[in-house]
């Protein structure tokens, strides 16, 4: 049996991969991990997104919980970077979010953070892993569940305050996924003064992430188009990645909002070290504006926790992934699509300018994603007829282009992208090194 902790905390269909039962087990176990010396017990706070499995995930992991020793709150229907930030307004000890992100519906998933406000890190997830195996009696007086308090600042205050500056007279069509986005996006916008036009936000259990949101952008660029917007915002499930249209209809990535973003940061000298964070998926348009610009460049692996890493090691303000995960460090633990599109769109409204030509910071280079299905992806490594591929592809594109190739970690796949000049060279190369990974690694 694999790691029961991906990427992202504990995925999976539920019913069959992540029960109810696994549930309970990883509220119990989380309560022995989490308790402090002396045996503090710990509270948490818990959010989910809009799929019908939630509420069932959320009572079995609430009686986990307070059956192992642990307290709970719950805070219903909230972004995955809203329970991060209520773990720390709170101080609680941990966050938790039922959620399965970007997802099909019939998936769900667990993930953790831990009291400061960042994901738990692998070795405290393989611990809590490891209370699951053991199966272990309850070790602690039967916790509380608490109501939540009715103090302090809320997610969406946080949200709105992080705006530089207000969105009046600006029309944007935002598309919820039918997911946690939609009692919070267009709030914020709205309360900030644009006109929205929210799309996609209305959820019924079994319509999240379907033909909307953030992995299909292509739906808000047409909507903002139709409705005369001068932007288009999508989320996905959870509400932790943004991604952007134009006035024109065009789709906006988040290596273009970055590289947007760590240029008007350095300019107001607040972007530390005049670097930022992105991954190895980042395009190869992004890399030269930010030379252009003077601006260094730490390459993470895919993921926001990995470049979170990367900001934390390196003392780095903002970073980001190309799926619309940005992570402004001054205001969020973790990305945040809310924060993302209230930057901005409030960078193009301070600056007087739309969100077209602010994107323009950087010429995005066509590419291409192919994923190979193979039965062996652990002998990538060693592969070395599919390397001598990458060799030769990178050698004839000569700097104009690269080539990259990486394993899934969810996935029997093995995923082959290439950036070139035209899309037509690019799909030439990444089919040629696609040929031989199917044949090396059937």
């Amino acid at each position: 049996m694999g790691r029961l902790f991906g990427t992202d905390g504990v995925r999976g269909v539920f019913g069959r991969d992540l029960t109810t039962d696994l549930a309970r087990s990883l509220g119990r176990a989380a309560v022995n991990v989490l308790a402090r010396d002396g045996y503090v017990p710990p509270t948490f706070v818990i959010g989910r997104d809009t799929r019908a499995s939630g509420p069932l995930l959320e009572d079995a992991l609430v009686e986990g919980i307070v059956g192992g020793g642990g307290n709970a709150i719950r805070a219903g229907v909230v972004p995955t970077p809203g329970v991060a930030f209520l773990t720390t307004e709170l101080g609680v000890e941990s966050g938790v979010v039922i959620s399965a992100s970007h997802n099909p519906p019939e998936d769900n998933g667990i993930k953790f953070f831990g009291f400061r406000g960042f994901k738990l890190s692998d070795l405290l997830e393989d611990e809590i892993e490891a209370e699951v195996a053991a199966g272990g009696d309850e070790r602690f007086p039967v916790g509380r569940e608490l109501p939540m308090p009715s103090e302090g600042s809320s997610y969406l205050d946080h949200v709105v305050a992080s705006a530089e500056a207000r969105l009046d007279g600006m029309r944007v069509v935002v598309d919820c996924a039918n997911g946690a986005a939609s009692a919070f996006a267009p709030a914020a916008l709205e309360r900030l003064g644009a006109e929205v036009i929210a799309i996609n936000a209305e959820p019924d259990g079994s319509n999240i992430n379907v033909d909307g949101g953030a992995l299909y952008p292509e739906v808000v660029a047409e909507a903002a188009l139709a409705h005369a917007a001068h932007a288009g915002v999508a989320h996905d499930g959870d509400a932790d990645r943004a991604l952007f249209a134009d006035a024109a209809g065009n789709v906006i990535d988040g290596d273009q909002v970055l590289a947007a973003c760590a240029i008007s940061m350095k300019q107001d000298g607040v972007l530390t070290g005049d670097t930022v964070v992105a991954t190895v998926m980042s395009n190869l348009g992004f890399h030269r504006a930010m030379k252009e610009q003077g601006i260094r460049v730490i390459s993470a692996p895919v993921g926001d926790r990995y470049v979170l890493e990367q900001m934390l090691d390196h003392d780095v303000a903002l970073g980001g992934e190309q799926s619309g995960h940005v992570i402004f460090r001054d205001q969020a633990t973790t990305g945040d699509g809310l924060i993302t599109a209230v930057r901005f769109l409030s960078l193009a409204a301070r600056r007087g300018i739309p969100v077209g030509e602010l994107a323009a910071a950087m010429r995005r280079f066509p590419q291409v994603l192919v994923n190979v299905e193979v039965s062996h992806k652990e002998r990538l490594e060693d592969a070395r007829e599919v390397w001598d591929a990458v060799k030769a592809s990178e050698s004839t594109l000569d700097g104009t282009g690269r080539v990259l190739v990486r394993a899934s970690g969810t996935e029997p796949l093995v995923r082959v992208m290439v950036e070139a000049e035209s899309e037509e060279l690019a799909h030439t190369h990444a089919d040629a090194v696609a040929e031989i990974i199917a044949s090396v690694l059937a």
